[in-house]
């Protein structure tokens, strides 16, 4: 039976970015439902990937801080960790990745995906990949309560007054920690790029879908340090295949928010 263009298309970008690790998933479909074979490839690869407005290296940095957030798809994850690299992320990049997702999925899922990223580095050495391993973080810290300030104003200069305006006197232990661990002691570290890390949130908080106010947060703290409004909606796009249509679409209505907000605000 012919390949459809959407097929043909589909597979091409798949070999490119998951190599065998993604035609081993496409393989053991084969004899359960090669149906669901079949729209990965034209859905998730031939629709999506290919289009242009998120480069590959974000998008995979998109899916895995995303399936590693959900924590429910440890094979697909350790598939995207190979696609990352293949796509020019480092390991240390991955490592920061993962470690960000501490701070909005929890230790549980970072340690899981540190194990998951551990295991295919194993794998793809024993195939002879030699992977870059990328910068170390050399941020010194001399006070994390004031690093955190510096950090999130960084994001949004008016957000450490609203913080603190909100949790001061109910819980100031809460203010305390999200300065000091979330922005002083992840925030800070200096081996990732601003955007990759706010890609990284973003994709985490529109696949986790309980936290519309913090993706809003995100969302515009990503075009304060340069994304733009087609990254972004790319992103949510993307989440389509990976955390579903509900997410995806709850996404790209605070994403329309935050756009029309930030244009009311211009006039």
């Amino acid at each position: 039976m012919e390949k459809s263009e959407r097929y043909q298309a589909g597979w091409e970008k798949l070999k490119e970015i998951d190599g065998e690790a993604g035609e081993n998933v496409i393989e053991s479909l084969k004899d359960i439902s090669p149906e669901l074979g079949t729209f990965i490839i034209e859905y998730a690869f031939g629709d999506i990937y290919t289009r242009d407005g998120l480069d590959l290296k974000s998008k995979e940095i998109s899916v895995v801080s995303a399936l590693t957030a959900m924590g429910t798809a440890l094979p697909q994850l350790k598939v995207h960790i190979n696609g990352a690299l293949n796509t020019g992320s480092t390991i240390n990049e991955l490592k920061e990745i993962i470690l960000q997702m501490s701070v909005y999925s929890g230790f549980p899922s970072c340690i899981n995906a540190m194990n998951a990223l551990k295991d295919v580095l194993n794998e793809r050495e024993k195939q002879g990949i030699k992977d870059t391993i990328g910068d170390f973080s050399n941020t010194p810290i001399a006070n994390r309560l004031k690093t955190g300030e510096l950090e999130l104003s960084k994001l949004d200069s008016t957000q450490v007054e609203k913080l603190k305006t909100a949790y001061n006197e109910f819980s100031p232990e809460l203010v305390k920690f999200v300065l000091e661990y979330g922005y002083a002691d992840i925030f800070s570290r200096d081996n990732l790029d601003d955007k990759y890390r706010q890609i990284a949130t973003i994709s985490a908080l529109t696949a986790l879908g309980t936290a519309q106010s913090q993706l809003k947060f995100h969302i515009n703290a990503g075009f304060n340090i340069g994304l733009t409004e087609i990254e972004v909606k790319e992103i949510m796009l993307l989440m389509t295949v990976y955390s579903g249509f509900p997410s995806a679409i709850n996404g790209m209505n605070v994403l329309k928010e935050v756009v029309t907000d930030r244009k009311k605000n211009k006039n």
